[in-house]
């Protein structure tokens, strides 16, 4: 019984662990798809199903009485959607546009990024910089759930006929991979009262770090002859991936200061609007679109965590109170 009792302590030690080498593990996968394609490419019928763990894991936190407050106060929430979901991919088919003129799949690939849902793992870095965390869920959770809608609209919208998209099955499988993985865990935390999440989540949280860890080697491995160094056209994408994701964070900043919200709401709005599922995006992208508008995401998911421990720490340091 006493082993028992410890199993989900070291659990959690494992899963801290691996939150803590996440940014180090996350480009490392990519590294080991450049040089192993042909060991992780035999993931990739699995995609989808691993896909769904990782979605899984993050919606067993999510409630359904989180969106009660934020619909009867609708302004942070429009204020999230029209920086995250209206700006950021203008902005990144404008830049990419002027960087690649006339490259319709890189450019693709920059819409499908910033079209991507918000990351669950906007609720660790709102907690880290004491934002107002009910907030961050209710984005979470309402943006997962229009995914299927949002994203085809967006690349439709802003890239028309530039790019043959099948869009429902687009959608269908933003569906599969997201919507239902998180309407489980929504209900599984509701029926079980809270008792679901502390059960699972000691195993879940650590089994979909491995997870992702997995999904990016796989995606990255369909698009690793077009990760090569010796090119120049790499370091841009690399380069145009970095300003993006810097101008999502000043969006989401911008967009908490003309809102006048408190700090709190202005801290989710700010991580909110600057951090995208990019594995989703990477997924969607080696699933629908040209081999070329991957690229994006697959260099993106390697600085996205390190531009948003930067950005946080510049816009939002600690309060002495908080130290």
């Amino acid at each position: 019984m006493k082993n028992a009792r410890s199993i989900p302590g070291i659990a959690d030690g494992i899963n801290r662990t691996l939150e803590r080498l996440m940014p180090v593990f996350t480009p490392l996968g990519v590294v080991l798809a450049v040089f192993f394609p042909s060991v992780f490419l035999r993931l990739k019928p699995h995609i989808p199903i691993i896909f769904c763990i990782i979605t899984l894991s993050g919606s067993l936190k999510l409630k359904a009485g989180d969106l009660g407050h934020t619909l009867r106060h609708p302004l942070p929430l429009l204020a999230f959607f029209l920086s995250g979901r209206v700006a950021a991919p203008l902005l990144a088919l404008l830049i990419s546009s002027l960087v690649f003129p006339g490259d319709v799949d890189t450019v693709s690939g920059y819409v499908l990024l910033y079209a991507a849902p918000t990351a669950v793992t906007g609720f660790i870095w709102c907690s880290i910089f004491s934002g107002d965390t009910a907030l961050t869920l209710t984005f979470i959770l309402l943006d997962t759930i229009l995914a299927p809608l949002i994203v085809p609209v967006t690349i439709r919208v802003l890239l028309g006929a530039k790019i043959n998209l099948d869009m429902y099955s687009m959608a269908f499988s933003l569906v599969y991979m997201i919507v239902i993985p998180t309407v489980i865990g929504i209900a599984s935390n509701e029926i079980s009262r809270g008792l679901a999440p502390r059960l699972l989540l000691p195993y879940f949280s650590p089994l979909s770090k491995l997870c992702v860890i997995l999904v990016v080697s796989a995606n990255a491995a369909a698009v690793a002859p077009q990760i090569d160094l010796k090119n120049s056209r790499v370091w841009i994408v690399s380069a145009v991936c970095v300003v993006l994701s810097i101008m999502g964070f000043l969006t989401g900043k911008l967009a908490g200061l003309i809102g006048r919200f408190d700090r709190g709401k202005q801290i989710s709005l700010f991580f909110g609007a600057g951090l995208h599922n990019t594995t989703a995006a990477m997924t969607l992208g080696i699933s629908f679109f040209p081999p070329g508008a991957s690229l994006p995401s697959v260099i993106g998911i390697m600085f996205q965590q390190t531009v948003c421990a930067v950005m946080g720490r510049l816009f939002y340091p600690k309060q002495k109170e908080e130290k």
